[in-house]
């Protein structure tokens, strides 16, 4: 634990000789104009930008002279491993000035950040996290319900059933059943595992459920459901990036949604 005598003691790395510096940028869910203008700027100024799967074409064109490398980071697909990631970091810092490692949705959302934040500080390089828009909050938005709606969800909790290698399997059930609201990343390939596995430890076969792919995009897709009926909706996901949001909260939507037509529903999502 860190004593509050010892806060002072605590430095930021300092700048290389060179004035270099890494910038971890949240990209957002993928709508380039909910960048926030620092990011847009850092991106125009870059020289040399390391890029996920996730973030998109408008994005990336923000910058017309950067060298752009793509290292993959998709759940589920082949990317470059997180060591060599941090490596490339740290050498491109020794050769550009501005590096920009552009992530989707926000550097601190699982998005890996903490692991390259050490790494930079280990090496001495200087480095700055631009915040960006959580998928969860845009598909929010999107949806028109609020995570914390008044008078009844007073408690988010956001989980990933998903782990990578080497690390240890995590309780998110008990979080999810607990809470209030849940968002469920890098989940929706695994729902049918996931509804079992949360209907057998206890919840409710009836409990609100909301799938957003693309969230924030025009093409988006929006899916409600109930947990039970869950596992059916893999099938019916393209291939881009969605949440799972689960919680009374989307009660009042979901039954709403389950009364139309789907040409109905998409009117109204369209909206």
């Amino acid at each position: 634990m860190i004593s509050s005598r010892n806060v002072n003691r605590v430095r930021l790395p300092s700048p290389p000789a060179s004035g270099s510096k890494v910038i971890l940028i949240g990209a957002g869910p993928g709508a380039v104009d909910l960048l926030t203008l620092r990011a847009a700027g850092a991106i125009k100024a870059a020289d040399i930008i390391f890029y996920d799967s996730l973030v998109s074409h408008d994005v990336l064109n923000l910058s017309k002279g950067a060298k752009k490398v793509h290292i993959g980071k998709r759940c589920g697909k082949n990317s470059a491993t997180q060591e060599f990631i941090n490596r490339s970091l740290v050498s491109a810092a020794k050769r550009y000035h501005r590096v920009v490692r552009l992530k989707g949705g926000d550097p601190m959302m699982y998005g890996r950040a903490q692991e390259e934040i050490a790494a930079l500080t280990a090496a001495g390089v200087c480095y700055e996290v631009i915040p960006g828009v959580s998928a969860a909050f845009g598909a929010s938005a999107d949806l028109g319900v609020s995570l914390t709606k008044r008078g009844v969800s007073r408690s988010v909790v956001f989980v990933t059933p998903s782990f990578g290698n080497g690390e240890a399997p995590h309780d998110w059930v008990d979080a999810v059943i607990h809470a209030d609201t849940a968002v469920l990343y890098m989940a929706s390939r695994d729902s049918g595992k996931i509804a079992r596995t949360l209907i057998s430890a206890g919840a409710p076969i009836n409990w609100p459920v909301v799938i957003v792919e693309n969230a924030t995009l025009e093409h988006r897709q929006v899916i409600p459901t109930l947990l039970s009926d869950l596992p059916s909706v893999k099938d019916r996901l393209g291939s881009g990036p969605a949440l799972i949001l689960m919680g009374e909260v989307y009660e009042e939507f979901v039954q709403k949604a389950l009364t139309l037509t789907p040409e109905a529903f998409a009117m109204a999502v369209a909206m």
